[in-house]
């Protein structure tokens, strides 16, 4: 019996390796390419200088 299950247990594996992307990899690929409400763990955006352009582009129109 442990043969028949170690063998599923492979062939459960192999299915997934090839299925595509896991439900967190897909999650994290949404929220890297579409942005959204709380997804700024996966962003590679520097708020700090996101902040920065906004204060000087402000401060330009005065």
């Amino acid at each position: 019996m442990r043969k028949h299950n170690q063998t599923d247990e492979e062939s459960i594996r192999e299915q997934s390796r090839r299925s595509g992307m896991s439900y967190n990899e897909a999650k994290a690929f949404i929220a890297r390419t579409t942005g959204g409400h709380g997804t700024n763990i996966y962003s590679n955006t520097d708020a700090e200088e996101v902040k920065r352009k906004n204060r000087e582009s402000e401060d330009n129109k005065s």
